[in-house]
């Protein structure tokens, strides 16, 4: 049996609902909102590594993306060194955000 590719479209629908859909309703709001805003505009490589990142522990991932709000890039704090890269980029998103609704 042929394996299906999956498009673009269907990948970036399944991300956003992974996205909206975690275990942490603090997640939600970080990721949900760097989905709406961002997901579309990701390359290949970075909607891998972002699925990637969407695998990781939601306690682990809700430390590592705050902590990074507060003192910018830095230590990771735990979190795996190819995840660094993407972590920065919605940390930033979520201050802007945040900063945004004060």
């Amino acid at each position: 049996m042929a394996e299906t590719m999956e498009t673009r479209e269907h990948r970036l629908k399944r991300l956003h609902m992974r996205s909206w859909r975690r275990g942490m309703k603090e997640m939600d709001l970080i990721l949900g909102h760097f989905a709406d805003d961002c997901l579309d505009k990701l390359s290949g490589d970075e909607l891998d590594l972002y699925e990637r990142m969407l695998g990781e522990n939601d306690q682990d991932l809700y430390l590592w993306v705050t902590a990074r709000i507060g003192e910018g890039p830095g230590p990771d704090r735990g979190a795996p060194d190819l995840l660094a890269p993407m972590l920065d980029r919605i940390a930033r998103h979520a201050a802007t955000r945040f900063a945004a609704d004060r």
